[in-house]
């Protein structure tokens, strides 16, 4: 079964090349990297449900972030990162394989009865690397898969310590209704423990196990992934943060991560490892604005995780490396998640996957404020295969669809449970500029009609390419997701 998947790739992968041409991002191979010197060294961290607004750094009151604010004056801060959907999996494996997940057969988010994940004939930057020399190592919540075939360390990994999914997957959580079996502890490919009703040391034992790897691997070349499930609900902090913040529980979970990256870059520079290793912090998505009090904020931005507006897919995104990126760099340009994946592979000299992804290099774009992204335009796909907006530079353009947003007038909560979700119709497209409205609160669609008519070709390009739920069109280069025989 597997060779013929194998050779059907080969067939789409030629195919693709035959119609588009070669891709226009450089092999590895073709940037000629520094062969006499040790290669740079690669930190991403990837936060859960932190919204836009919960940092300093990026406008919050009431949550101290000094680690990270510190990071973004040291490095560079871009105001307009998105990524590919704004749900957890999908975001995941947009991410990981530099491809829009919607291609790859990647949604939604998979738990404990999922029988499928992320196709192990997919490049992961783990994959990317490992021929390089590089040690590869994933501690926190990986959900692009629990049976054997997609863990980490058949994608990649040499080492993973983490949960296969997210952390409200168990019976203790309060809208679980004993649907999930106890939360397993994954070290490798075996289940070490269970987490039943106590994650409140979750955040500290990954970070210290990405401490470890990085003294354990200082004369190497390591990409170190680090994934907290935090602050997903449910929420838990160790005591060391246990009402230290402004804004409740929250702010306590938040500041913990802050603290987190804190001993990241602490071991990094104490490894002496600051001006060979790239660091990278993003969150997966927006707020889980349900959650009332125990939800995080989108700042200025309008609705939160499960939407495909700004406040559901446009998330913090600081980047570092002493000695490469000008420090106090603010890039206002758009950029995505799936343009992570070619710009280590910039920044390494890896070979690019062998099957077509979808992200180009932004490393230009870390290093010059003016400098704009490669891409034409990014696509934001949301509920199975729904295209529900195009960003094209300054302008965002919506097509007709039907997205949650908070039923109003409900009374605030604090104690872990949410609050009720009601669907809005969007019945024509809508257009916003995004420099002057960040809110997307001003459809000025009827005012750009060039505007307009240049994104739906665009948007029509990817329908013909990826497919549209919306208009009932399938893609002609999706890829399946691996499934359990």
């Amino acid at each position: 079964m597997n060779n013929i998947i194998s050779i059907q790739r080969l067939i789409l992968t030629i195919v693709f090349i035959l119609k588009i041409g070669f891709p226009t991002i450089l092999s590895g191979a073709d940037l000629d990297p520094k062969t006499d010197e040790k290669k740079p060294n690669v930190v991403l961290i990837f936060i859960d449900d932190l919204g836009y607004g919960d940092l300093g750094t990026y406008g919050s009151p009431d949550i101290a972030t000094s680690n990270l604010d510190q990071m973004a004056k040291e490095g560079v801060k871009f105001t307009n990162f998105y990524v590919a959907q704004a749900v957890c999996s999908a975001s995941r494996a947009a991410l990981l394989t530099g491809t829009y997940s919607n291609r790859i057969g990647i949604h939604g988010a998979l738990d404990h009865m999922a029988k499928h994940g992320l196709n192990p004939e997919e490049t992961t930057i783990a994959e990317m690397l490992k021929p390089l020399g590089y040690q590869t190592g994933m501690f926190g919540k990986w959900h692009l898969g629990h049976h054997s075939e997609f863990l980490p360390t058949s994608q990649g990994f040499d080492e993973y310590y983490g949960i296969p999914y997210s952390n409200d997957m168990w019976p203790n959580h309060p809208q679980s209704k004993n649907y999930y079996p106890p939360l397993p502890l994954y070290q490798n490919n075996k289940v070490v423990d269970t987490l039943f009703s106590d994650q409140s040391m979750l955040t500290t034992t990954f970070t210290e196990k990405a401490v470890d790897f990085i003294g354990r691997n200082k004369e190497n070349p390591f990409f170190l992934y680090l994934a907290h499930p935090m602050p997903h609900v449910p929420l838990f902090v160790s005591d060391k943060f246990k009402g230290k913040s402004q804004k409740g529980l929250y702010g306590d979970v938040v500041m913990e991560i802050d603290w987190s990256v804190g001993e990241v870059l602490r071991a990094l520079k104490v490894n002496g490892l600051e001006e060979t290793t790239l660091v990278i912090f993003l969150s997966d998505n927006g707020p889980w604005l349900s959650y009332s009090g125990h939800s995080g904020s989108a700042g200025p931005l309008k609705e939160g995780k499960g939407t495909s507006w700004d406040g559901g897919v446009k998330v913090p995104a600081i980047m570092k490396w002493k000695g490469q990126i000008p420090a106090g760099l603010v890039q206002k340009n758009p950029a995505m998640s799936i343009d992570i994946l070619p710009t280590i592979a910039r920044i390494t000299g890896a070979d690019l996957p062998m099957l077509p992804i979808d992200g180009k290099s932004i490393f230009p774009m870390l290093t010059n404020a003016n400098t704009t992204s490669q891409q034409e335009a990014y696509f934001i796909y949301y509920n199975r295969n729904e295209l529900q907006a195009v960003v094209m530079g300054d302008w965002k353009l919506y097509f007709p669809h039907k997205y949650r947003s908070i039923s109003p007038g409900q009374a605030f909560r604090n104690d872990g449970n949410p609050i009720d979700y009601y669907m809005i119709e969007m019945k024509e497209m809508e257009l916003y500029h995004i420099p002057s409205d960040p809110s997307e609160s001003k459809n000025v669609v009827a005012q750009n009609p060039e505007v307009v008519t240049k994104m739906k070709v665009l948007a029509e390009k990817a329908r013909e390419d990826m497919g549209d739920a919306l208009q009932n069109r399938q893609g002609k280069n999706t890829r399946e997701p691996g499934n359990v025989n």
